[in-house]
């Protein structure tokens, strides 16, 4: 097996490992601010402060290091960045374990250690495709590097919720550092990539700098590009509210059951997506706003669920008894919220797919690179943003549900500013 042929199957099987574990990591974190409302030890606005605020610390090193990761990645071997990224994200684990014996802030800093090791591995795992792979196979490796990612979200999310709510710390932190650590072993069987010695920071950087401010300014780029931020704005603000939203409103058990929430509501954006993909033609933007309405009108009634306590319509709990008379929740099922989430989710990938592919498809082809990185910029400054949505609701005092009314009020504003104008003009 030849070099680049035996890179790419370790590539995808380090990239779902080491995905897997950024979002379990996240998921062992936030879960056990559950276990500690439960038990008493923190209030309702304590758990939805602190949610918002760590599930926000990856975002940070995304926009912080973007022009930074982009250098590193251009001017060194992509597999040392691979490997230099998973070992950052080890180091980081383990500054999280200490919180075992010195406390649970000490997971703030670690948390965002992982954020930095995978704001280095994020652009390498894309940028050593063409070379390692020949050019016609270069749309299907992108596909199953996408494909794994999802995957590796969804199941991330659940895994690390389902072993915080099974395990002691200390094994879920263990576990934790055995995926990174075989991510990284992956890598490190990899053969090196080229690298180029004659690339700059200060050039990369005003590259990156110019590329965005030329993109934020074109007539339908501009406009494209604050949709696809938006998305992700209003996708951040819901996951982060599933925890209280969960909790407080729902009546859901444990962290399982929570991390479900998003399973459904990303359903819903890959059935979306699909139909995107069917119905509409590249460019074709005239009813993107149509859809944008449609997801603020599935938030309006997220937040009814909690405000007129619709949840309870349909509910089934499935329990158990145990010998010494404790009874345990194994299963619930919210026949409409589930409903409302996957509508919501459907008409969300309705919304982004067409504005995804007119971007990537009117940008410079010369430039494709420069134009994925200013739109994952922008997306994760939208999730800082979302988060910071989130937090000003807790101190204003309103609820989980109403956080839902908010995100609706801000889409339809966004949306009814968002006029992108035809193609030909």
């Amino acid at each position: 097996m030849t070099s680049k042929s035996r890179n790419y199957p370790l590539l995808l099987a380090s990239q779902f490992l080491g995905a897997f574990g950024d979002n379990a990591i996240l998921a062992v974190i936030v879960g056990q601010l559950t276990l500690l409302q439960k038990a008493g030890q923190i209030t309702s606005e304590e758990l939805r402060s602190r949610n918002t605020i760590y599930t926000s610390i990856l975002f940070v090193p995304y926009v912080l290091l973007a022009p930074l990761a982009g250098f590193l990645n251009d001017r060194y071997s992509k597999t040392r960045w691979l490997r230099g990224g998973n070992l950052i994200k080890i180091l980081g684990t383990l500054i999280c374990a200490l919180s075992i014996w010195f406390g649970y802030s000490w997971q703030a800093f670690g948390y965002f250690v992982v954020g930095i090791g995978s704001t280095l591995y994020s652009p390498a795992k894309y940028g050593i495709l063409p070379e390692i792979l020949p050019r016609e196979k270069l749309v299907q490796a992108n596909g199953a590097v996408e494909l794994l990612t999802l995957l590796a979200i969804l199941t991330g999310a659940i895994g690390g919720a389902v072993i915080v709510d099974q395990l002691p710390l200390v094994a879920c932190y263990g576990l934790l550092l055995v995926l990174f650590g075989s991510s990284l072993l992956l890598n490190l069987l990899m053969d090196p990539t080229p690298y180029d010695a004659s690339v700059k920071l200060s050039v990369s950087v005003q590259e990156f700098t110019g590329h965005f401010w030329s993109m934020v300014r074109a007539i339908r780029l501009g406009p494209i590009l604050a949709g696809t931020t938006l998305f992700w704005v209003c996708g951040a603000a819901m996951k982060i509210n599933f925890q209280p939203w969960g909790l407080d409103v729902l009546k859901l058990p444990d962290n399982t059951q929570i991390a479900l929430l998003g399973l459904w509501l990303s359903v819903g954006v890959m059935i979306g997506s699909i139909l995107a993909g069917r119905w509409f033609q590249v460019g074709d933007l005239r009813r993107t706003r149509n859809f944008g309405v449609g997801l603020a009108a599935s938030l309006v009634v997220l937040f009814a669920v909690g405000q007129w306590n619709l949840a309870t319509l349909g509910r089934w709990v499935k329990a158990s008894v145990d010998a010494g008379g404790a009874t345990h929740v194994q299963l619930v099922v919210l026949p409409l919220v589930i409903l409302l989430l996957i509508a919501a989710g459907i008409a969300a990938g309705l919304f982004l797919i067409p504005l995804n592919a007119a971007l990537q498809a009117e940008s410079d082809p010369q430039k494709l690179g420069k134009t994925i990185a200013v739109q994952n910029f922008c997306d994760n400054c939208g999730m800082i943003l979302a988060g910071a949505l989130v937090f000003g609701c807790v101190k204003a005092g309103l609820s989980a549900s109403a956080v839902f009314l908010v995100l609706a009020v801000l889409v339809i504003g966004v949306v009814s500013w968002l006029r992108i104008p035809h193609r030909k003009t």
